[in-house]
């Protein structure tokens, strides 16, 4: 069984569960169906907001997150698969908004709108964990998939090699 969780139902039948989630360090406990996304959870559960909704299909890249370090989408990620792995989001990336990606962001002046850039950091920050120095092309197809709808996508790139540097 994956993730430790109790069951009950509730008077209008849905089927409840508790969750024990390991979010940015912390150890935090949530009551939800589970099929309920993470992204939802994050958002409507634990109030972080960070992580954005975009399409609810996984095509965007606005709600990654990290699964044990890998970038993944939580609009499609039910509760119920996490277990005992570790999600971070945006908000747990960096206590003080110094991680080497989000300094090249500020940086590089990345962001216009800024809605979609909290996914595209942890796509990015998720590629310099497992590949220090990118080539432009591993760059590319990490971040394929993280829709930017301003088209900042050069300034995405300028950013990534900047914080590979650091």
């Amino acid at each position: 069984m994956k993730g430790e969780y109790s069951s009950f139902r509730t008077k209008n039948t849905s089927f409840m569960a508790q969750f024990k989630l390991k979010i940015n360090g912390k150890n935090l406990e949530v009551d939800v169906d589970p099929q309920t996304p993470m992204l939802w959870v994050l958002r409507d559960h634990l109030d972080m907001v960070g992580t954005k909704y975009g399409c609810g299909i996984a095509q965007c890249g606005a709600c990654t997150v990290h699964l044990n370090g890998v970038a993944t989408r939580s609009c499609t990620l039910p509760v119920s698969s996490v277990g005992g792995n570790e999600i971070t989001t945006i908000e747990g990336l960096s206590e003080n908004g110094d991680h080497p990606v989000q300094k090249a962001w500020l940086k590089i002046d990345v962001p216009q709108c800024g809605y979609c850039q909290a996914g595209q950091i942890m796509s990015a920050s998720s590629l310099l964990a497992s590949t220090p120095n990118p080539t432009d092309e591993q760059i590319e197809g990490a971040m394929n998939g993280n829709i930017c709808r301003c088209g900042t996508y050069t300034r995405i790139k300028q950013a990534i090699k900047e914080a590979a540097k650091a």
